[in-house]
């Protein structure tokens, strides 16, 4: 009898044990719903507002070509005859000449410089206090601006009518959830540190780098170098395990919140999201360095982009 009561003992300890945790209350139960739902309405219209910026008019899918500039005049447009023949466009869309860092540039057909009609003008760079200056022609359905990297100026052309836009094949995302929206601790550096970072054009760059994001996923700390672009957010350029095996080899991006006045923030991988060169060839994106390559498998945002069959071939 004795040894009975010990097994009844026992067995309704372990009973116990494997009791099912209690239901959430009706309060808690609608709490919960009612993040699921705000989670997904947020996620959904981030999602929207994504598709929508990549294949607007002027969007990274237009992109049909990148021309770098050296010192001297160059004749511009589609023709052959052209110094630097556009993907598309007027057979003859003018003069540009470079000359002590700055282009100028002379028509040859009906065009405009920042939204007027013009025959001629110096054309600004994106370096410009006042931002790169817009060339449009083809009834303004295309655009030229000048851009510097590394030093160097070039010339990045962009047509609504581009491959790339017209045949976007939509955007795939890992499944994710609320649980990969996970709390960080900003660290902050010296103030005026810099952190140099390449780009997939072979060139570095000294950017501005404020401080240091410190997360947890798991029983492990990891940490992301933040940049600051003057865009008001913390940008993250990260690599993980899924890079080349589900999400684009070159890595992923992040605009994060600025912390809050005790350093917490909210890092959303959900909204991880592909560079332009993921849809482009002519693009000129940062590259994670090398404290930014988490081993860790950030199943959550943007998948690799999986080009249509008519522009796989521009694939870089």
């Amino acid at each position: 009898m004795k040894y009975a009561g010990i097994v009844l003992v026992a067995g309704v300890t372990m009973a116990a044990c494997h009791r099912p945790p209690p239901k959430p209350s009706m309060d808690e139960a609608a709490r919960i719903e009612a993040a699921a739902k705000q989670y997904a309405h947020a996620q959904f219209m981030w999602r929207g507002r994504r598709v929508i910026a990549l294949t607007r008019a002027d969007g990274w899918t237009s992109l049909i070509g990148l021309h770098w500039l050296d010192p001297g005049p160059h004749r511009v447009g589609s023709s052959q005859d052209n110094g630097i023949r556009l993907a598309m466009g007027p057979a003859h869309l003018g003069l540009l000449n470079v000359r002590d860092g700055k282009v100028s540039f002379t028509a040859d057909t009906e065009v405009t410089i920042d939204g007027f009609p013009a025959r001629s003008g110096v054309l600004r760079s994106d370096h410009d206090p006042n931002g790169a200056s817009v060339l449009g022609f083809d009834g303004d359905k295309g655009q030229a601006t000048v851009i510097e990297r590394g030093g160097r100026l070039a010339l990045r052309v962009k047509h609504v009518d581009a491959d790339s836009r017209v045949h976007f094949a939509g955007l795939t995302y890992w499944i994710g959830g609320q649980d990969w929206q996970i709390p960080a601790r900003f660290i902050a550096h010296a103030p005026g540190k810099t952190l140099p970072i390449a780009n997939i054009i072979g060139s570095t760059d000294d950017i501005p780098n404020p401080g240091v994001v410190e997360f947890v996923r798991g029983d492990k700390t990891y940490r992301l170098e933040a940049l600051d672009e003057g865009e008001g957010t913390l940008f993250l350029v990260f690599a993980d395990r899924t890079s080349g095996h589900g999400s684009y080899g070159a890595g992923r991006f992040i605009d994060a919140p600025k912390p809050d006045a005790k350093g917490r923030l909210v890092i959303d991988f959900n909204q991880a999201y592909n560079p332009p060169c993921a849809f482009t060839p002519f693009a000129t994106c940062p590259l994670p360095p090398p404290e930014n390559r988490l081993d860790l498998s950030v199943e959550a945002g943007e998948k690799a982009y999986a080009k249509p069959a008519t522009t796989a071939k521009d694939a870089p």
